[in-house]
């Protein structure tokens, strides 16, 4: 009988977790989510149930279920910046990749290429980066530097809208070229430090990278050293064919939003035909499927627990994303057959924290063991641990 294939398994945390009435639960930590400890203890729980990476929300407006602002006041409210907990928890985890999120439309590359470099440092090669765009004028406004049409969210059919986002998708494409640029303008062995002879850097192997495009232009060298991966994970969450296009010639991981199995099969064929495309083996790409998850002993508890949330945030919980509710042998179940379609793996977004975070350490990965769906990983750095190899440095002489 042949072996049950293997995935790869991520946690995403948001908050107090994914549904938005979930600071309300009994046992949540609402009054700590702005503090260093609060992210610490999530993080360590997910290194010691040996997850293969978290992510970390950010974006550059106050939490609102509809993604801009509502007036609502009984919602959680305030976020820290995702880079700087994922350097504060880098330290005091040893295992868990970290990826927290970052949007590029209005921030510069120089800067997030130094600060993601940092934390592939700081974890000894665990980092990566989620890129996202945006296109909404609220938050165009926290910066003065540029516009977006009011509404370009809901009205993404029109011409307009569709090539506003190409835009966005363009320049996100070179944003990702200049940070890897940058990651490789030191070459691995520039820093002699040396004493004796009183030579630190050999500066023959400093590079500009002078990269000249539409949106960037940036001379370099980046002024941090190679980081330990060569080059740290790019990711992104795609949801249609621009997205998924972005995804499949420029990153290395890729969350999607199925709704189920053959929907999961068209999509990871779609990017793989555009990798292909591109001239990128398939393989070079993993993707990933999200799904936010309500776990109990019985899938009438957590539909309960999942309509209780509901009835208090006054409205069903809309996501990007297929929700589960149900047992963790359900959810394994789910999962084994979503990943005969392609996928190398989940992100989970538990909907509510603690509950669901502790199923899924507790429940659900215990499980996965038992069937071999999911095998804790030892390897050093998130790239061999997701069995991506260490880049070439572009610019080293051969």
């Amino acid at each position: 009988m042949p072996a049950p294939s293997r995935f790869h398994l991520a946690v995403a945390f948001e908050g107090c977790g994914w549904h938005p009435a979930a600071w309300r639960e009994p046992g949540a930590r609402a009054s700590e989510i702005l503090s260093a400890r609060y992210w610490v203890e999530l993080v360590r729980q997910a290194d010691a149930a040996r997850l293969d990476f978290a992510t970390i929300e950010d974006g550059l407006f106050l939490q609102s279920s509809r993604g801009r602002p509502d007036g609502r006041n009984d919602q959680v409210r305030g976020r820290l910046d995702a880079v700087l907990i994922a350097a504060r928890v880098a330290p005091v985890t040893g295992h868990i990749g970290l990826v927290p999120s970052v949007t590029v439309t209005h921030t510069e590359p120089f800067h997030i290429s130094k600060a993601i470099a940092t934390l592939d440092f700081v974890s000894h090669g665990r980092a990566g980066v989620r890129v996202q765009v945006s296109g909404r004028s609220h938050e165009a406004d926290h910066f003065g530097r540029r516009q977006f049409p009011d509404g370009l969210y809901r009205s993404r059919d029109q011409a307009e809208a569709r090539a506003v986002f190409d835009d966005l998708f363009e320049e996100a494409a070179d944003y990702v070229e200049v940070l890897r640029r940058l990651w490789d303008s030191w070459e691995d062995d520039a820093e002699i430090r040396d004493a004796a002879t009183g030579r630190f850097i050999d500066r023959d192997k400093l590079h500009y990278i002078d990269f000249e495009g539409r949106f960037f232009s940036v001379k370099g060298p980046s002024i941090t050293p190679r980081p330990p991966q060569g080059q740290p994970l790019v990711a992104a969450l795609a949801h249609s064919t621009v997205p998924y296009r972005f995804a499949a010639r420029h990153c290395d991981l890729v969350y999607v939003t199925p709704r189920d199995g053959p929907d999961a099969g068209t999509i990871t064929a779609e990017i793989a035909a555009e990798a292909s495309a591109w001239g990128r083996p398939a393989e070079s790409v993993r993707v990933l499927a999200d799904l936010v998850v309500f776990i109990d002993a019985g899938r009438a508890e957590a539909a309960r627990r999942k309509a209780r949330l509901d009835e208090r945030d006054g409205q069903e919980l809309r996501s990007d994303a297929a929700v589960f509710a149900g047992t963790a042998a359900e959810l394994a179940e789910l999962m084994s057959d979503w990943s005969s379609s392609g996928l190398s793996g989940f992100r989970l977004r538990p909907g509510a924290i603690p509950h669901d975070l502790d199923a899924i350490t507790d429940d659900l990965v215990p499980l996965l063991q038992r069937t071999g769906r999911f095998r804790p990983d030892e390897s050093a750095t998130l790239r061999d641990r997701l069995g991506l190899p260490r880049p070439v440095n572009r610019y080293a002489r051969l």
